[in-house]
């Protein structure tokens, strides 16, 4: 496992955060051909990734210095370096990204739509950085291309390479459903189902991760939040919704 690609002296450069920052930016770039297709605005789409980017960062970094007052106070530069990108962070970012689109007159499904296929490809990127910091675990493995842990002496499923591989292969078809799509929300409802698919048949020959929670431990929670990543597709799929005009 490489954990950092550069280590020279006090500087260090993770790999996952250069994977991060190189897809989040591939991401960016990839909005100004997605909006286009359904029919937004290049330059608002790029602006408002480059808003729930942002929100994202601040606003988990905010929650963990106010979480974490003391620790923050007494090391405020190793606390900020800590990964603090929590459930209720992405909830305040999907509220604030809501109420920029609502002010920019961005419509919510198209956004959603454009976005989807630059989401996934940001999966992929995070997906080789879990891979390079071995921070995915699988499940023993005797297959050829198993990966080496505890000095070779076990073997396990790569699951972060089958992740980044899933999401690949989801981005490229939605690449390919995006101009035909007939409704808003269409491709995004479609995203949910298809990760939400994939990372609830990842946990199979992930290494499980139980604890106590308001559900118990009968499922993975990965995969409670899949399951509901599938329901919440549905939900989107059955709402009535603007149909596009240019679909073929």
């Amino acid at each position: 496992m490489h954990p950092n690609i550069i280590h020279l002296g006090f500087l260090t450069i993770p790999t996952f955060g250069l994977l991060a920052a190189i897809g989040l930016m591939a991401a960016l770039t990839l909005s100004l051909r997605t909006a286009v297709t359904v029919g937004l605005n290049a330059d608002s789409a790029w602006n408002a990734g480059l808003f729930a980017i942002v929100a994202a960062f601040v606003l988990s970094r905010l929650l963990l210095v106010v979480t974490n007052l003391k620790s923050f106070l007494a090391y405020p530069i190793l606390l900020l370096m800590v990964p603090s990108l929590t459930p209720l962070g992405l909830l305040l970012t999907g509220v604030s990204v809501f109420v920029y689109l609502r002010i920019k007159q961005l419509p919510l499904l198209a956004t959603l739509d454009a976005w989807s296929p630059c989401g996934t490809l940001v999966w992929a990127f995070l997906a080789l950085g879990h891979f390079a910091e071995g921070s995915d675990p699988g499940t023993p493995s005797n297959l050829p291309w198993a990966t080496a842990v505890i000095a070779d002496s076990l073997r396990v499923h790569p699951v972060a390479i089958y992740a980044a591989l899933s999401a690949v292969v989801i981005t490229f078809v939605l690449l390919r459903l995006l101009p035909s799509r007939r409704r808003d929300g269409d491709i995004f409802s479609l995203t949910l189902a298809l990760c939400g698919l994939a990372q609830f048949l990842l946990t199979f020959i992930r290494e499980p991760a139980f604890f106590d929670n308001a559900f118990g431990t009968l499922l993975d929670p990965i995969q409670w939040v899949s399951l509901g990543m599938i329901v919440l597709a549905g939900v989107v799929w059955q709402l009535p919704r603007r149909q596009v005009a240019y679909a073929v």
